[in-house]
């Protein structure tokens, strides 16, 4: 016996009716059905377990032993979808439940948990579980709802929300550009001390963009590398040499006059290609309202120039 195969929802519908209100007639009129279609739904139910469901006579309708053990269980079927489709109509109300977002580590360390504690205030029924790597995460994996992805996106089954193109910047601290000889050029860089990101790709190669020949790649010797963004920020600002980082790692230094960017007109980068920084989520008809809180939430403290943006 396999039910699944000959029973459908309306079908144990129609029991639940019939059994609460032992009457087929009465459940046929509160269907707007006819009587001869609830009877046979009963039939075919009692064919599909090979149990007879009710005592029938021309003047009533009782369950047998079986019928009760079978309304039991449909009726907490039906008790089951009706709080599966309350729980499911929940994600187009107010957001709630786990929100798993995944960023890059500084990104989220600078500019995202910083606001969470409003965002928690905004939607108290969410419960934010945020991971920070730089390593790849598959938006498929399952293990994030949402992720900050910072350059190409190649993948065209996923949404994605543009936050900006990030931009690069050689800065270093007023000391050391005071204590160190002019930088005109970027073929100067071998007389300077350049402190390099080292990650999970090897160490951040060092463009620049000549009028004339195009990207070229600056070839020294790292006074340091390190696989922590803040470790050489720090030593930057410190006096130790020249670091290239994003806007939005050394924007408030540079605001602050910690820090100070040379070679502009060269545009400095690790990449030759722009790169972007985007909100990314898998593509589904319903987008939990969690997620769409969250992005609309980030999007409007950055803003379309966003805060942490070098003029």
């Amino acid at each position: 016996m396999n039910l699944l195969n000959q029973v459908t929802l309306r079908t144990l519908k129609l029991f639940i009716a019939v059994y609460e209100a032992r009457s087929l007639s009465a459940v046929a009129r509160q269907e707007g059905v006819s009587p001869s279609l609830v009877s046979r739904a009963i039939q075919q139910l009692e064919d599909a377990t090979g149990q007879p469901l009710f005592y029938r006579n021309t003047r009533s309708l009782a369950p047998t032993e079986q019928g009760k053990i079978f309304f039991r269980y449909t009726s907490e079927i039906e008790k089951s979808l009706m709080e599966m489709q309350q729980h499911l109509q929940d994600f187009d109300g107010e957001p709630g439940g786990i929100l798993r977002i995944n960023a890059p580590v500084q990104f989220g360390q600078h500019h995202v948990a910083p606001f969470l504690a409003e965002f928690s205030e905004l939607f108290p029924d969410v419960q934010v579980e945020l991971t920070l790597t730089d390593a790849f995460i598959d938006p498929h994996a399952g293990d994030a709802d949402v992720i900050i992805r910072i350059g190409a996106l190649p993948d065209s089954s996923l949404r994605a929300r543009k936050i900006c193109e990030q931009r690069y910047f050689l800065a270093a601290s007023p000391a050391y550009l005071e204590n160190n000889a002019p930088l005109t050029s970027p073929t100067d860089l071998k007389q300077h001390r350049c402190l390099v990101y080292k990650g999970f790709s090897g160490t951040n190669p060092w463009f620049f963009h000549e009028p004339d020949s195009g990207w070229t790649q600056q070839q020294f010797v790292p006074l340091m590398t390190s696989n922590n963004a803040e470790a050489l920020l720090t030593a930057a600002r410190e006096g130790m040499g020249l670091v290239l980082f994003p806007d939005w790692l050394v924007g408030e230094s540079v605001r602050e006059g910690k820090l100070i960017p040379v070679l502009d007109a060269f545009k400095p980068a690790i990449r030759k290609s722009p790169q972007d920084i985007h909100f990314v989520y898998p593509k589904s008809q319903h987008t939990p309202v969690s997620v769409r809180h969250f992005i609309d939430y980030m999007l409007s403290i950055y803003g379309d120039t966003p805060y942490w943006a070098i003029d």
